[in-house]
């Protein structure tokens, strides 16, 4: 039996990996089926984790964590997790060639993704003008417009978060409602800097080796066209958690999750289940920032150095 299995290893499983090993926890190991990274890795640009003044891609920004995380004896499992369940005082780690491992301890990090609009060029310009993320993206978009896409809270607050650097941003969404809190489409409303473009859909974005340069829309309505010239598309129509380990045999899921299948924690990021933590993008709440989840991991790692000792 091991004492701590830290499942995802983006920023908030490293994290969790470093501080708990670094803690004097023995035994503790990373189940991650490639090399640990997480989705950052797909990232071209990032310049806003504190203290590293250099502009560096995602893969080139993780290497160092990985290295500092293994060099105090965090082992890493390269198998696949099916699930966690609970087994009296332990979890049973079950994985995908058949095997199952015990542990004391389950820190949940296995993050999420958020959900492509599958339009054409989507996927060719996805981290070269196309994001998901305002916060990590907007800043190199200044004093030029933008277009958004999607009807959601998300969408609305990032469309407005924009506009603080953008001279216009265009909210496109296929219906003429909005799912946002009435609050927020007020705000958009009334910020001068928004436009908003429904019912109209994304066909087409396009652009050529530097980037996007515009997109192609349809009313839904009246099929009349339009084209922007926008250097960024940032699309918000969902976000999925990686939570599909949690379901039990029964199909309930092992620990309290909100209404949007975000796991439930609290500011120690324990869950409903005690020695199961959750850190990083599958928590409610989550601002889904690289900085954010690795301070979720070291308190995560932290909470479940307690309740280890405590078990004795």
């Amino acid at each position: 039996m091991i004492n701590l299995a830290i499942i995802g290893g983006g920023p908030a499983g490293l994290s969790a990996g470093l501080y708990a090993t670094r803690g004097g926890i023995k035994d503790v190991v990373l189940f991650e089926r490639g090399m640990p990274g997480g989705q950052i890795t797909s990232s071209s640009e990032i310049e806003n984790y504190p203290g590293v003044k250099e502009i560096m891609s995602g893969i080139d920004f993780m290497q160092p964590w990985q290295e500092q995380c293994f060099r105090f004896g965090l082992t890493h499992n390269m198998n696949e997790v099916q699930m966690v369940a609970k087994n009296g005082d332990h979890f049973d780690i079950h994985l995908s060639d058949g095997s199952k491992i015990e542990s004391k301890a389950v820190i949940l990090s296995t993050g999420g993704r958020p959900k492509k609009a599958h339009i054409k060029g989507e996927d060719e310009f996805w981290g070269r003008g196309v994001s998901t993320c305002a916060t990590c993206d907007g800043f190199f978009y200044k004093n030029k417009e933008v277009a958004v896409l999607g009807g959601g809270d998300t969408a609305l607050e990032e469309a407005i978060y924009l506009t603080r650097m953008c001279s216009k941003v265009y909210l496109i969404h296929r219906r003429d409602g909005f799912r946002a809190a009435p609050v927020t489409i007020e705000h958009v409303k009334n910020n001068p800097k928004i436009e908003i473009l429904t019912p109209m859909v994304i066909e087409e974005v396009y652009g050529d080796n530097s980037g996007v340069s515009g997109i192609r829309l349809n009313n839904i309505e009246t099929n009349e066209k339009r084209e922007l010239n926008v250097p960024g598309v940032f699309i918000f129509v969902g976000y999925d958690v990686n939570t599909g380990i949690l379901r039990q045999n029964d199909g309930s899921m092992l620990c309290k999750m909100n209404d949007m299948g975000q796991v439930m924690v609290n500011l120690n990021m324990k869950t409903s289940v005690e020695g199961l933590f959750a850190a990083g993008d599958i928590r409610e709440s989550s601002q889904k920032q690289v900085v954010i989840a690795a301070g979720d991991g070291a308190t995560a790692a932290l909470s479940a150095i307690e309740y280890l000792q405590s078990m004795g």
